[in-house]
């Protein structure tokens, strides 16, 4: 399609009523040549892996935040599997330094849910509040059914998201990828699909009892989808996040590879088909990243060996681009919507003077080695993809701006 499409109606891709750097969108627009760049406000990540203070090897703050530079985002949220895990006040504070020392973009933290994300203790929400953009204890899911049901209370009575990853740790049995076809015929063992959906189900029921604002990441399986929708027609405050891993791969593009390792797993063709169809129809109301880097050594160690985690900031409007918009599954406006209106708008994000310009003519094939992340692991690695970064504004200053 031509990059001008959707530009030709500008308030599609940037909303109403915003201005940048003292200019109208129609001001900024035709500063770029309208036949090749398109223009969007600044993409907003809800759910991202910096690793910093305590894993600096795998990622930092600088880092992380110029890979988000580099990919058009200008606001992302730090989940709190950190050492010391932001679970109080004076915790957070070591996150909150580095932060304000080197990210190039918005960067807002995470509390944890609980104590050390250990799932014992409930950890001091009411002195984290203020700094930061909910409550998680990403990595693990939250197992008694006591401790969520307290933490979404608070919540709710701070006016704060409780932001789950939904893990039913019963059910895991020793699983790293899907419990399906590939599993089976290669020897490897799997995680079920309800060890996501059978806790999705207990957290809507206890955000039905609290009235709480809760928000599931991640979510891979059409079971989960469907939950979701009936909690939405039923009025719940509910929103959710997929990643773009899960609406363009499948078991099928597995490979004997730590890059192909991420929690939840690759799931089934039908599972991603019901994702795509959540997507289209508002059941899935923004898509995040699940940025998470490790080091090299670290995802050498094959599908059994290797951590959990890929790394997607560098490459996620590409692949949403090329797999879903070019084909005419997904329309631009859409993509913008679930890549910067509607996380912003759920977790009261700000946009400020923020937009990033992109050519949607340029062609380039997926190589970790130029990522900005220290991280390297992607699927996508040697796939031709459309689109390139050339530049990212945030609070007005270029902070990516790429080498012509």
């Amino acid at each position: 399609m031509s990059s001008i499409a959707g530009l030709t109606k500008a308030k599609l891709l940037t909303g109403d009523g915003f201005s940048f750097l003292g200019k109208t969108w129609a001001e900024v627009l035709a500063s770029f040549d309208s036949k090749k760049y398109a223009v969007f406000p600044g993409f907003c990540d809800v759910h991202v892996h910096f690793r910093e203070p305590g894993f600096s090897y795998k990622e930092t703050i600088a880092a992380g935040s110029r890979a988000a530079a580099r990919g058009g985002y200008t606001c992302v949220c730090t989940m709190p599997n950190l050492n010391p895990v932001p679970d109080s006040a004076e915790r957070l504070e070591a996150q909150l330094d580095i932060i304000r020392r080197d990210a190039v973009v918005r960067v807002y933290p995470y509390g944890a849910i609980t104590v050390g994300e250990k799932g014992e203790t409930l950890a001091d929400l009411a002195g984290m509040a203020k700094d930061v953009a909910g409550f998680s204890d990403d990595g693990r899911g939250v197992q008694k059914d006591g401790m969520m049901r307290a933490a979404m209370r608070e919540a709710k009575r701070l006016g704060k998201i409780i932001a789950a990853h939904c893990e039913d740790n019963s059910l895991l049995h020793g699983g790293y990828i899907h419990d399906g076809v590939y599993a089976e015929t290669h020897g490897h063992k799997g995680i079920c699909s309800e060890s996501e959906y059978r806790q999705i189900a207990r957290d809507l029921d206890l955000a039905a009892e609290t009235g709480c604002a809760y928000h599931v990441c991640h979510i891979s399986t059409k079971e989960s989808v469907e939950l979701i929708r009936q909690a939405k027609k039923a009025g719940l405050d509910v929103t959710c996040e997929t990643a773009p891993h899960y609406l363009t791969l499948d078991e099928s593009d597995l490979q004997e590879d730590g890059r192909f390792k991420m929690n939840p797993p690759l799931r089934t063709r039908e599972d991603r088909e019901a994702l795509l169809a959540g997507v289209l129809d508002g059941t899935i109301d923004m898509i995040a990243t699940d940025h998470a880097p490790h080091s090299p050594e670290e995802k050498s160690r094959g599908l059994a060996g290797s951590p959990f985690g890929i790394v997607g900031l560098e490459t996620a409007f590409q692949v949403l681009y090329t797999y879903l918009v070019a084909p005419g599954m997904l329309t631009l406006e859409k993509l913008t919507e679930l890549l910067a209106w509607n996380p912003r708008k759920r977790f009261g994000l700000p946009l400020g003077e923020d937009f990033t310009v992109w050519d949607l003519e340029a062609e380039e094939t997926v190589d970790p080695d130029k990522f900005l992340s220290k991280g390297k692991a992607t699927p996508y690695a040697g796939r031709k993809i459309v689109g390139r970064c050339m530049l990212t504004v945030c609070g007005g200053n270029i902070v990516y701006q790429a080498a012509i």
